[in-house]
């Protein structure tokens, strides 16, 4: 039987030895590193990792076994440090209001088994993807902004904890989160802005990017912080675009830049391929 892979992530304050002490760490318990990588940033002096090994010879460790080994070394660094097998799977809620393209797409990659997740269940304030989410067999949460944004965003806070979500993805789900929902969910939210982040936040981006006759449009995945459409940047992709484009032309080509960049975020994430850096994230392709 082969072995299991597992993930191990690192962050803490930039210094000598780092990667010599986990290497030795993880060859003194007869691991083979299979992938690693690493980064210092020069400006917060962060060191940042991500390696790949699974465990060799006679005796079996496991999950277990690799944190008590690399505990002296997160002591000795000051190593916020993760270990994850490799073939876990994310739970992950989705959140949509009218426009499908994004949650037709992460459903098509999961329930073809193209994405390390498990979908838990869909939110929407609108009733109109139902049918689509229900086709694939899943729980479809419809919580209408009529009850107040404070009575939804409890029932949607309610939604996440009985699925025991890990990861919400905003498909297109046009509602701003109060500053709780935010703060609850720092880290673990991803959202899609059809529009290259910083420029033309908030409502109808691609309308505002043709009114001001720009070259390239593109789209953007980002964690969700209060800040709106300011959170750390995971993913972007660009288009180039014509004088001839009208805005609705804009809307069309911007569709299958959401697509591919909300499913490489999310990805990444299931795969611990991101880590926060500040306003920024490193991303280990």
């Amino acid at each position: 039987m082969t072995s299991p892979d597992y993930i191990l992530t690192i962050r803490c304050r930039d210094t000598i030895g780092i990667v010599a002490a986990v290497s030795t760490a993880l060859a003194a318990s007869q691991a083979f590193i299979a992938e690693s990588s690493h980064f210092g940033d020069p400006e917060t002096r962060l060191f940042f990792m991500r390696t790949v090994f699974r465990p060799t010879g006679e005796v079996v460790r496991t999950l277990e076994d690799f944190r008590k080994a690399l505990a002296p070394v997160a002591r000795r660094f000051g190593m916020e440090l993760a270990l994850y097998a490799a073939d876990s799977r994310t739970r992950v809620l989705l959140a949509v209001s009218k426009h499908g393209h994004c949650l037709n797409h992460l459903l098509h990659q999961w329930h073809s088994g193209e994405l390390p997740l498990d979908v838990v269940g869909v939110v929407s304030n609108h009733e109109d993807m139902r049918r689509l989410v229900e086709w694939y067999g899943l729980p479809y949460h419809y919580l209408p902004m009529s009850d107040g944004k404070d009575r939804q965003e409890s029932r949607f806070r309610e939604a996440i904890a009985s699925s025991g979500a890990e990861l919400t993805v905003l498909a297109r789900y046009m509602q701003v989160l109060s500053d709780e929902m935010c703060r609850h969910l720092e880290g673990r939210c991803i959202n899609i802005h059809h529009s290259f982040l910083p420029s033309f936040k908030g409502a109808k981006p691609y309308h505002q990017a043709y009114a001001r006759g720009v070259k390239v449009v593109g789209a953007t995945a980002h964690y969700v912080t209060s800040d709106l459409d300011e959170g750390p940047i995971i993913e972007q992709e660009t288009h180039r675009v014509s004088h001839a484009f009208d805005a609705d032309a804009f809307v069309r080509n911007g569709k299958d830049m959401e697509n591919v960049v909300l499913s490489r975020a999310v990805r990444w994430h299931a795969e611990h391929r991101v880590m926060l850096n500040g306003s920024r994230t490193v991303v280990f392709q």
